[in-house]
């Protein structure tokens, strides 16, 4: 019992301060695409959804929950990786829906989870420790951007698929 209530506390401050960052936002106004477009930070990676043709997919009704890599998460992967997904469209289609989930998963429902399928087909972990939130090996840096057809978690790392690293 004593363990339980030990690991609920740092779930429960952090999903407050998410849910607080989320009280903070407006109603959405944009989706997902153009919300990453405005935040300037996702330049990269609106340049490999273009490349990928999934623009449209990501305007679509959705929703969808996008764990987005700012353009210094892009910038930590070797240019010669980087290249060879863009001379592969298929693999980069498969990288860039490993980052997406199926539906609108707030931040008080990821601290919830172990696990989620992503479009791509496979599951990224999901855990938290010391107040951190980590999908895989990245570390969510804001949460609950919510956009028309879904929600945008910001992280600080590429995923890569297991069968892609």
């Amino acid at each position: 019992m004593k363990k339980r209530l030990l690991w609920a506390l740092p779930v429960a401050l952090l999903a407050t301060a998410f849910i607080g960052y989320s009280a903070m936002s407006q109603k959405a106004e944009k989706d997902i695409v153009d919300t990453a477009i405005a935040a300037g930070q996702f330049k990269t990676l609106v340049k490999l959804v273009q490349e990928a043709g999934l623009v449209d997919a990501l305007r679509g009704e959705g929703p969808f929950t996008v764990f987005a890599p700012t353009d210094e998460a892009f910038a930590k992967l070797p240019k010669k990786q980087v290249d060879a997904l863009l001379k592969d469209k298929e693999a980069l289609r498969q990288v860039l829906l490993y980052h997406v989930v199926q539906g609108k998963v707030m931040s008080s429902d990821v601290v919830k989870l172990r696990t989620a399928k992503t479009l791509q087909g496979q599951n990224i972990n999901i855990r938290v420790r010391n107040n951190v939130v980590r999908i895989n090996d990245a570390k969510v840096i804001k949460a609950d951007i919510v956009c028309t057809n879904g929600v945008i978690h910001v992280i600080d790392k590429v995923i890569l698929p297991p069968n892609r690293k």
